[in-house]
């Protein structure tokens, strides 16, 4: 004889499996909007060896509209406000910075 379910029951289960999967979606969109990469601090020794400035408009001998967002060695996202640079390995550069590094992409 087969076990009889009562909907109670039945939307009960869906509610607990439904949990889980809304916690997944939910934290991948909080975590999407969370950088995990560190902001290089324009401070640190790294930085002041090529006089990283984090806005191109405050940097001394920058060429007009040149910015790590242009550089050949900035590795960000097309349009994002910060990304890696192949200078500081595991640090994001502010995509408006500028440095005597800077160079024409290609």
């Amino acid at each position: 004889m087969p076990e009889q379910h009562s909907p109670a029951r039945r939307r009960l289960l869906q509610l607990v499996a439904a949990v889980p999967l809304g916690t997944l979606i939910v934290g991948r969109g909080l975590h999407a909007q969370t950088p995990s990469t560190p902001l290089l601090d324009a401070s640190s020794p790294p930085a002041k060896a090529v006089k990283y400035v984090e806005d191109a408009r405050q940097a001394q001998g920058a060429a007009a509209g040149s910015t790590c967002a242009n550089c050949a060695l900035y590795q960000g996202a097309s349009g994002s406000a910060r990304g890696p640079c192949q200078l500081f390995p595991g640090k994001d550069v502010k995509a408006a910075g500028w440095c005597t590094s800077w160079a024409p992409q290609m």
